[in-house]
C-alpha cells in the first residue's frame, strides 16, 4: 500500500528516518531518483542511514512508474521519496497514479524563493507543482508529520 509521495532533496535523512517512517510504520522506501540511481557511494550511505527492517529500492524514474509498488495489491507500506517536484511529474507522466504528494525539503539555491520553513522554490518546481496539481493530485507542504500543512498550490499560485 502507498503511505506516501514525498518530494525531499535530502532523500533520506533524520526527517524521514525519524519521523516519517514511524508514522506511516512505513516498511517500504522507494527512491525515485535518475542520480541517486546511478551513485552506488550514494546508495550505500542510504542503506545504512535505514533501519534493516525496512526494505529500499533506488530506482530511475522511468523504471519506478512501471514498478508494481504502485498497485493497490502491493502488501508493503511504502513512503516513495523523490528529490524534486519535476521527478513526481515524470512519475504521472509514466502511468504512477497517487493522490497527494508532501512538499517537504527543498532547500535554498539561488534563484529560488521561500514558501515554508523548509521549503524554496525555482519557477520550474511552481510549474512541475502546478501540472501535478492540474492531474488531480493534492499538493501539502510540510517537513514532519505534526506540523500544520500548508497548501503549496494557493501560496505558488
Amino acid at each position: 500500500m502507498l503511505c506516501l509521495v514525498r518530494i525531499d532533496d535530502r532523500l533520506v535523512h533524520g526527517q524521514v528516518v525519524e519521523g516519517w517512517i514511524p508514522f506511516l510504520r512505513a516498511n517500504a522506501v522507494m527512491i525515485v531518483s535518475d542520480e541517486a540511481a546511478a551513485d552506488e557511494t550514494q546508495q550505500a550511505l542510504m542503506r545504512m542511514a535505514l533501519p534493516e527492517s525496512v526494505e529500499l529500492e533506488i530506482l530511475p524514474v522511468g523504471r519506478a512508474a512501471r514498478h508494481a509498488a504502485w498497485s493497490p495489491s502491493d502488501p508493503r507500506r511504502l513512503l516513495v521519496l523523490a528529490p524534486g517536484p519535476k521527478e513526481v511529474l515524470s512519475l504521472l507522466e509514466h502511468g504512477a497514479r497517487f493522490s497527494r504528494v508532501n512538499v517537504g525539503g527543498l532547500h535554498y539555491t539561488a534563484g529560488r524563493v521561500q514558501l515554508g520553513r523548509a521549503i524554496f522554490l525555482g519557477e520550474q518546481d511552481m510549474d512541475a507543482l502546478r501540472k501535478i496539481s492540474e492531474r488531480g493530485v493534492r499538493l501539502e507542504g510540510r517537513a514532519l508529520p505534526a506540523e500544520k500543512e500548508l497548501d503549496i498550490l494557493q501560496m505558488i499560485g
